[in-house]
Order: C-alpha cells, then sequence, then structure tokens
C-alpha cells in the first residue's frame, strides 16, 4: 500500500550542481526540507554558501564545494569531498549549465560551442559516470537531469543551446537504460520559461519599462498565463529523488505551462 513516506528524502546524500540560485538553489532547498544532506556546487562560492547558509538557517544540513564542472579533475575533486564527507552519493540533480548566448546557426563560433558542451553534455555525462559507480556499488540511485523543452524545440538564435538539450535527453535515456538492473533511476525535469537570472538575460539589453513588456509578452502566450518560478520545479525533483518513483526510469517530465501545446512558442524575442 501507498505511503507518503516514500516521498522522504531521510537520509540520503544528495548533490545538486547550479546550486546558487534559481531552479537549483529551489531543488536543493527542497530536498533538505524533505529530509537530505545536500551538496550543492557552482563555480561561485559565494553564492553556494548563501544556499548552503539558508538550508542550515532551516534546520537543514549542506555543504558548499566550488567546482567547475566543465573540467574533468574538478569533477573527481568533488566526488572525492562528497566521498570523503558523507561516504555515499544517493542522489545527483545534474542541473548547472552554460546560459544561452544569441547567436545565428549563420554566426555562431567554435568558442561558444565548446562552452555549452563542455558544461552541458560533458560534465554532466562525466559527472553521472562518477556518481553511478558509487550508486552501483551502495545498492541504488538517482539521477535527475535538468534539460529544457529547447531541447524539445529548438530556440531561434540559441540553436548550441537547444541542441545541448536535446542531447541532455539523450543522455538520460542511454545510463537508464543502462543502469536499471542495477537499482539506479535517471531521468529528466524539461522546465520551460522559469524566472531565473538565466531567463533574465535575454532582456539585458532593455530598458526596465521595455523588460516589463517583455515579461508581460511572455505572460501572455503561456496557456497558463505566467511564467514559472523555481519552486514550480521542486515537487517533480522531489518526486523523482525519492523512493516514490522507484518504477520510474528513463522518462522525461515537462514543466512549461502548457507552452509546447502553445502554437507561438518561437515568437520572435519571447524566450523558452
Amino acid at each position: 500500500m501507498f505511503d507518503l513516506s516514500w516521498f522522504s528524502l531521510e537520509g540520503k546524500v544528495a548533490v545538486v550542481t547550479g546550486g546558487s540560485r534559481g531552479i537549483g538553489q529551489a531543488i536543493a532547498q527542497g530536498f533538505a526540507k524533505a529530509g537530505a544532506t545536500v551538496v550543492v556546487t557552482s563555480r561561485k562560492i559565494d553564492d553556494l554558501e548563501e544556499t548552503a547558509s539558508r538550508i542550515k538557517a532551516a534546520g537543514g544540513e549542506a555543504l558548499a564545494v566550488q567546482a567547475h564542472l566543465g573540467k574533468m579533475p574538478e569533477i573527481a575533486r568533488l566526488v572525492d569531498t562528497v566521498m570523503e564527507r558523507y561516504g555515499r552519493i544517493d542522489i545527483l540533480v545534474n542541473n548547472a549549465g552554460a546560459s544561452p548566448a544569441m547567436a545565428s546557426v549563420l554566426d555562431a563560433e567554435e568558442r561558444l560551442w565548446d562552452t555549452i558542451m563542455n558544461l552541458n553534455m560533458k560534465g554532466l555525462y562525466f559527472l553521472s559516470q562518477a556518481a553511478a559507480r558509487i550508486m552501483k556499488e551502495k545498492g541504488g540511485g538517482k539521477i535527475i537531469n535538468v534539460a529544457s523543452i529547447d531541447g524539445f524545440h529548438p530556440e531561434r538564435t540559441v540553436s548550441i543551446y537547444s541542441i545541448s538539450k536535446a542531447g541532455v535527453r539523450m543522455i538520460t535515456k542511454a545510463f537508464a537504460s543502462e543502469l536499471a538492473s542495477f537499482n539506479i533511476q535517471v531521468n529528466t525535469i524539461a522546465p520551460g520559461p522559469i524566472r531565473t537570472k538565466m531567463m533574465d538575460s535575454h532582456w539585458h539589453d532593455l530598458s526596465p519599462e521595455e523588460k516589463e513588456k517583455a515579461v508581460k509578452a511572455t505572460d501572455r502566450l503561456i496557456p497558463m498565463g505566467r511564467i514559472g518560478v523555481p519552486d514550480d520545479i521542486v515537487g517533480a525533483a522531489v518526486y523523482l529523488a525519492s523512493s516514490a518513483s522507484n518504477y520510474t526510469t528513463g522518462t522525461e517530465i515537462v514543466i512549461d505551462g502548457a507552452v509546447l501545446l502553445a502554437p507561438l512558442i518561437d515568437a520572435p524575442g519571447v524566450p523558452i
């Protein structure tokens, strides 16, 4: 019989990449409230310490570890730090990602390709590999990859980012297929428009008045009538991290306010 305790993360150690702000920060705080010990990581230690402090102030346990996950030695150092401190990794959330820089397919440069692919795909793949090896030894675990609806429907002028997020979806399926027999579930969350600093970067050149108009225009194009917020992602993340999802692997949860169903999702200047 189903029990709500299946949603508990008590006694679990969770690593959340890109945990210093936005979706990653919200997931980290949600996991802590569900009982997990949370390790947050990103490139900026000051922002990470703020997230860890919020979790501790609310009665949770958290550790901030600075790391650039586009670099293999940094991945190894992160994993070693977590294992030395806690001796296990039960949950990995691959949320860190390079921001989508604007460039048409005719103008995008090799440097942009390398920057986005190194973090969004290479780093995600090899951190997942390292965590999965530990999970296999411990009898199971959960890997949650944060993709984007851009991986389903390419957003104009951010082709490389969209391609990388489509790749994240395939990484999820590949890992899920090979790791199912080891009791490791691997799934994807694909957010739509979520109000974060990354989304705001689409409008950084606009005046406050123009930005407000752009936000309202985006709201009108979303069937549910609003841009999402990071907390809209947390419920799905807790489900996928918990025992409640033990028979769920290789799947995708789209959280987009029905944007993928709307006819104007690629309207010029409207980020998805």
